[in-house]
């Protein structure tokens, strides 16, 4: 059995050119597969869903956690202090 030699890509780091940096990343968020969730956003919770709409609910939440982590990686201290307010990645 042939070993993989998968190298994880890595998050794009901000350096101050946003329309780069924004490429870079959707690309990146995009390989995730967590691009929808940031274009979208996430769904609330309604007391008439089912349980499956709910448990759907709380995987777009998870997702929507993992994104915003790698957001939250690419960007510094000072900039990441601007954005703490927000709730979701989109």
């Amino acid at each position: 059995m042939a070993s993989e030699n998968f190298v994880q890509p890595a998050i794009p780091r901000f350096d101050g050119h946003y329309n780069h940096w924004k490429m870079l990343m959707e690309n990146f968020v995009r390989l995730k597969e967590y691009w929808q969730v940031v274009y979208d956003g996430t769904p609330e919770l309604t007391a008439i869903m089912t349980d499956v709409q709910k448990t759907e609910v709380e995987g777009t939440k998870l997702k929507d956690l993992k994104a915003k982590n790698y957001l939250f990686q690419a960007i510094d201290r000072s900039i990441l202090e601007t954005i703490l307010c927000k709730d979701t990645s989109k």
